[in-house]
């Protein structure tokens, strides 16, 4: 069931970009949140996330890293999904995205666990009749096709995507920051062609020519869907996720590979997931998925023309 708390409602939350009176086809932007962590399978507490994320929205202003500002750009905050069955769950969220979808209203998902992109990427099959792009940005590809005997824990969200009418094959799927697999992963990644750059490719390559290949190969998708679960990033900069892998992505390389993907692709939606509170007393890792929504949006507000430049 989607249920709005008292931030959901607050026209202060989201950097004060709230608009709880307006419809949801009216805004620029629509977040919900899906505190769902059922399909982990080692450490929860991706469920605290977006009330959280929520309430530490009240006291941060609209603004870029470049000192531009956007207090014009129309967040719909149209709450959580909340509730204990997950097939029920799942498929409120697949119909809630399909019509978002159709009719052309770009969104923000804050997970949850990384299962909770399952029935979003699903609801964007649904509601588009063409083909998608999803850019996966993780520690780990989740192409398990099932973990712990579950096919839709976190560590099968893409293998699932794979089973969608609009993502024909692997080429539809491009990953960054991977550094860690599973058995039934490494045996599918020898046997397929996967479009994957490691979290050593960039640091060897640079993140700015990472983004340039991953963009060359989704330019012929009108819409790209991004996943960015916050375990990508380095345990340094993100300690508070479930399952975290030394060696990731900086802050500043998440920035940077989010402004290029941004400018150069026609970005449909995206989500962040895996923030769990309970395992960092000092937030970093829910600081750094607010940072990552803000930016994001900021290059949203620049494209509606509602971006003002310093």
């Amino acid at each position: 069931m989607l249920v709005k708390n008292e931030f959901a409602k607050n026209g202060e939350t989201w950097c004060g970009l709230n608009r709880p009176d307006m419809k949801e086809s009216d805004a620029d932007v629509v977040i919900f949140g899906i505190p769902f962590d059922g399909g982990v399978s080692y450490r929860g507490g991706a469920a605290e996330a977006p009330k959280l994320l929520r309430e530490n929205t009240l006291c941060s202003t609209p603004c870029t890293e470049r000192l531009d500002w956007y207090d014009s750009l129309n967040v719909v905050d149209g709450g959580d999904f909340e509730g204990e069955d997950r097939e029920e769950i799942f498929a409120e969220v697949q119909a809630y995205v399909a019509d978002l979808v159709k009719k052309g209203v770009r969104f923000t998902m804050v997970g949850g666990d990384h299962s909770v992109t399952i029935p979003v990427e699903r609801g964007i099959n649904d509601g588009l009749e063409e083909d998608f792009g999803i850019i996966h940005i993780d520690a780990h590809m989740d192409l398990c096709e099932a973990l712990e005997g579950d096919p839709l824990s976190h560590g099968s969200t893409e293998r699932r995507a794979l089973e969608l009418e609009h993502v024909k094959s692997l080429e539809n799927l491009y990953f960054i920051g991977i550094r860690s697999i599973e058995p039934d992963e490494f045996a599918f990644h020898k046997e397929n062609n996967i479009q994957v750059k490691t979290a050593y490719d960039c640091y060897h390559e640079g993140i700015e020519a990472v983004a340039d290949d991953c963009i060359a190969k989704m330019k012929k998708f009108n819409k790209v869907y991004i996943t960015f679960d916050i375990d990508a990033l380095d345990p340094g900069y993100a300690a508070g996720t479930g399952t975290p892998q030394f060696g990731g992505l900086t802050s500043r390389m998440a920035l940077t590979l989010l402004e290029k993907l941004f400018t150069e692709l026609n970005i449909m939606a995206f989500d962040v997931v895996e923030i769990a509170p309970v395992l960092d007393p000092s937030l970093a890792a829910m600081y750094a998925g607010r940072k990552l929504i803000t930016e994001a949006w900021g290059y949203w507000a620049e494209s509606l023309g509602k971006l003002e430049k310093k």
